[in-house]
């Protein structure tokens, strides 16, 4: 797996810019800086050992190669979000910003502005009007130069840089293996063969980059899958269950309850009882990617 972000209505090189829905995205990391900015309900992020709850109207910025996971906390929070390779300016400096959370570090005016950029920029690129590549990635290397400007930041040591590409490197593999083995009985000890390094080394490792223990992460991968099959119309429960990964219904079931606060088969009825809508569900995410047209209509409604 070289790649963990999916990247959606891609059409300029090194740049995309659209609306999201997220239900949930399990951690994840890829090259670009990402800035988003939440439109409607509120966000739980995680990134590295930081953890807050982005309200709606706040702006947050991730470094490229930041891992970080995304959750709602109550319906599914939507947010406009613009991702841009650091390889349109193949000779700036490794910078990386200390704050994620840029509310606190502009004035009201200056986020306002940067918002009214974005919406600018998603327009420009949804229509596609004559010149609009060109527009699209100067304003975004604009926007980015007046973040790292407000932000509190640094510049990464050759040493810091090696050591994040060989975290995410180890980061990639064990989220690969996971994927590659949640339905049988899966060990950290195999894992940890395969790297060639202890069990209490790695454990610290993973508790550190997802911020919970191997065998949680390898749960939140099952129960991702049960509620996909489910979502897509598998109603044998006790199928839903051994293809999750999960040897025993009864355990399933009350884990399955514990963690949604329902049993898998009011779940499915519950699925069943939702509109039909355009929904990517996959073991490490369930969002809303906006089509051309809706996203039009949004932006009207945020940015008149």
């Amino acid at each position: 797996m070289n790649e963990l972000e999916i990247i959606r209505h891609r059409q300029i090189d090194g740049l995309s810019i659209f609306f999201d829905a997220i239900d949930y995205r399990t951690p994840h990391v890829h090259s670009e800086w990402e800035l988003i900015w939440i439109i409607d309900h509120p966000l739980a992020i995680a990134c590295g050992q930081q953890e807050f709850v982005a309200q709606p109207g706040d702006l947050v910025l991730f470094n490229p190669n930041d891992h970080h996971e995304f959750h709602k906390t109550g319906q599914p929070s939507t947010f406009l979000c613009l991702q841009l390779s650091p390889k349109l300016v193949p000779d700036m400096p490794k910078l990386a910003v200390d704050s994620r959370l840029v509310n606190p570090c502009v004035t009201g005016e200056e986020l306002s502005s940067l918002k009214q950029t974005m919406a600018q920029m998603l327009r420009c690129y949804l229509l596609q009007e004559p010149g609009y590549a060109l527009y699209c990635v100067g304003q975004s290397l604009l926007l980015l130069h007046r973040l790292l400007k407000a932000l509190p930041s640094h510049e990464q040591t050759p040493e810091e840089t090696a050591s994040i590409d060989k975290r995410n490197a180890r980061l990639r593999r064990l989220i690969a293996f996971v994927d590659e083995n949640y339905m049988h009985k899966i060990r950290l000890s195999d894992f940890a063969e395969l790297e060639g390094c202890s069990m209490s080394h790695l454990s610290h490792f993973i508790k550190d980059a997802l911020n919970q223990t191997f065998q949680e992460y390898v749960n939140t991968v099952r129960f991702n899958c049960a509620c996909r099959l489910i979502a897509e119309g598998n109603t044998k429960m006790l199928d839903v269950c051994m293809e999750s990964g999960f040897s025993d219904y009864r355990y399933f079931s009350r884990a399955f309850r514990d963690q949604f606060g329902m049993t898998p088969e009011q779940y499915s009825r519950l699925q069943r009882q939702q509109p039909a809508a355009a929904v990517r569900r996959s073991i490490h995410s369930v969002e809303r990617f906006y089509t051309r047209e809706d996203s039009l209509i949004l932006l009207k409604k945020i940015a008149p």
